[in-house]
């Protein structure tokens, strides 16, 4: 989901702050919102449980929510590139439950090393992404069938695999280091940093490419904005993981968790690919207008089969993340609510459901929504049950929201 800044129409339409205002209020009367309902959601919730428990915002239950939803937020970035396409996956959980368990079967019972376990599960996933792909675009049958099959098959592959020990204890520190080591506190400044820098670069560098072509650029009081919205959270996030926790409270971990400098790594990175790559605007091009794509010479085909390859390989590498910080794989590993919280993060974080609008961030919002909810409730001993069905609630609520921002679009002449 493109915001105003990146909006193509603003070197036209916004030479200035008060016309950049003016075509925001436009966008949002046409449905197009953004992130807005998630940031908004995400306050209420903070909101809610911190007045419920004043637990809920302490540094150490904010840095464990964080880990918490690495491993389907990880997920979640696959299911954003499927949901771009118009297609959907429905074997992720399945996936990210065998692919670890062909990790820790290598690790524990064949003694293979650490790395080399973990590169072949996550080459294992794309490999299953690929054959969904020549299944959904070769043989024509719909991506949710076939991801549906394979949901209830890769479910016995695991069993399989396992055979009669039922669960296998991780032992190795290279897998297990990935959701449980903590960088020094000058190791998380010093990335938060490079990153705010690197970001101001790029924004600044690609001012002055603008600037020669004789192109309008964003006004400097956006770029300014821009900016702080990326290093306030960023460096308001490493400070909490860094400070010292509570008096009185149990000091676990202090520091900036490796599992999150992964995912927000992927988060970076596959927002670079989809925003500055061909790749990533044949995705948009595809989910949006097929036809037209295919017209416009794109291979349809072969972007279908590499953005499930890519969706396969996340979902596996997010169920070693998940396996990593439970030390352990088990009949039940990418079971149980994997598969709905995957895609509900998607959804909720503000990709469409009909194809060709969102972006990777969406996966980090919708994880943090999703994680927000069950560690509330967590910490006020809520059953199961009603997690659910407010998890199911807040589903809903968000594609709602999807389908009349798509019908305010359609009002005003998008699609």
């Amino acid at each position: 989901m493109t915001t105003v800044a990146d909006d193509p129409r603003l070197t036209a339409e916004a030479p200035g702050v008060r016309a950049l205002a003016g075509l925001a209020l436009r966008r949002v009367r046409q449905g197009e919102i953004g992130p807005l309902p998630v940031i908004f959601g995400l306050i209420v919730i903070a909101i809610i449980f911190q007045t419920q428990n004043t637990n809920f915002l302490r540094p150490l239950n904010l840095t464990n929510l964080m880990v918490q939803v690495v491993p389907f937020g990880t997920i979640a970035i696959g299911v954003v590139l499927v949901l771009l396409l118009g297609e959907i996956d429905l074997s992720i959980g399945s996936v990210s439950g065998f692919c670890s368990g062909i990790m820790a079967v290598l690790s524990v019972k064949h003694g293979v090393s650490g790395p080399v376990s973990v590169m072949v599960a996550i080459l294992s996933g794309t490999a299953i992404g690929f054959v969904i792909g020549l299944w959904r675009t070769k043989l024509l049958v719909p991506s949710f069938v076939v991801t549906l099959a394979g949901l209830i098959g890769f479910q016995g592959a695991l069993l399989y695999i396992l055979g009669s020990t039922g669960a296998l204890n991780l032992n190795d520190t290279f897998i297990t280091d990935l959701a449980n080591r903590v960088l020094p506190v000058w190791e998380g400044w010093t990335l938060a940093i490079i990153l705010v820098a690197a970001y101001a670069l790029g924004r600044i560098t690609l001012r002055i490419r603008r600037a020669r072509a004789g192109l309008r650029s964003e006004p400097m009081a956006v770029l300014l904005v821009r900016l702080v919205f990326l290093a306030g959270p960023l460096l308001g996030m490493v400070a909490l993981m860094s400070v010292n926790r509570s008096p009185g409270e149990f000091v676990a971990i202090e520091g900036v968790p490796l599992a999150v400098v992964i995912f927000l790594g992927l988060i970076v990175v596959f927002d670079l690919v989809m925003r500055r790559t061909r790749f990533g605007r044949d995705v948009y091009a595809v989910g949006g207008n097929e036809e037209a794509a295919r017209r416009a010479g794109i291979s349809v085909d072969r972007i279908r089969i590499a953005v499930f390859c890519l969706s396969s390989t996340l979902a596996a590498f997010g169920g070693i993340l998940a396996a990593s910080r439970l030390l352990a794989v088990n009949q039940q590993s990418g079971a149980s609510d994997t598969l709905l919280n995957s895609i509900a993060a998607a959804v909720i974080g503000g990709t469409s459901l009909f194809g060709g609008r969102g972006n990777i961030w969406s996966a980090l919002l919708g994880a943090l929504v999703i994680g927000s909810i069950a560690n509330g409730m967590d910490l006020l001993a809520l059953e199961s049950s009603v997690k659910f069905m407010i998890t199911g609630g807040v589903l809903l609520a968000a594609v709602t929201i999807d389908a009349v921002a798509r019908r305010g679009r359609q009002a005003a002449g998008r699609v």
